[in-house]
């Protein structure tokens, strides 16, 4: 495999460590229980650890600028941000519990959004 094989995987894989230490580990009862209130600082705070975490992978796939690292936080603060509000959006508007599957659906299209949000991230970093 060749460098930039090894440097996107390395990439995608810190990129996921990096999602579960923000949403596992260190995301708040504060956080979680105001994600859904826009503009709430609780949901502010969510996105900003992991962006404050992301620039971990310009270690593998460093930026070809600072403007350019700049832009990719900025982008996945707005992308996780409001992938979060909307899924606690529809949890709320249609009651969704634990015991309900489309609870679960909406759970999985969350961190599958996520999880494309690192695959254009490192797409931007390898141009």
């Amino acid at each position: 495999m060749g460098d930039l094989s090894t440097a996107i995987l390395w990439g995608f894989a810190i990129l996921c460590v990096k999602h579960t230490i923000a949403d596992y580990f260190l995301q708040t009862a504060y956080q979680f229980k105001n994600k859904g209130i826009y503009g709430h600082p609780g949901g502010l705070i969510h996105a900003g650890l992991h962006i404050a975490l992301t620039p971990a992978v310009f270690l593998v796939l460093p930026p070809a600028s600072v403007l350019q690292a700049i832009a990719i936080l900025a982008g996945e603060f707005v992308v996780h941000y409001h992938l979060d509000w909307s899924k606690e959006q529809l949890v709320k508007r249609y009651e969704l519990t634990q015991g309900n599957p489309w609870f679960w659906h909406l759970f999985g299209l969350d961190q599958l959004g996520h999880s494309l949000t690192y695959l254009v991230i490192i797409a931007v970093l390898i141009r």
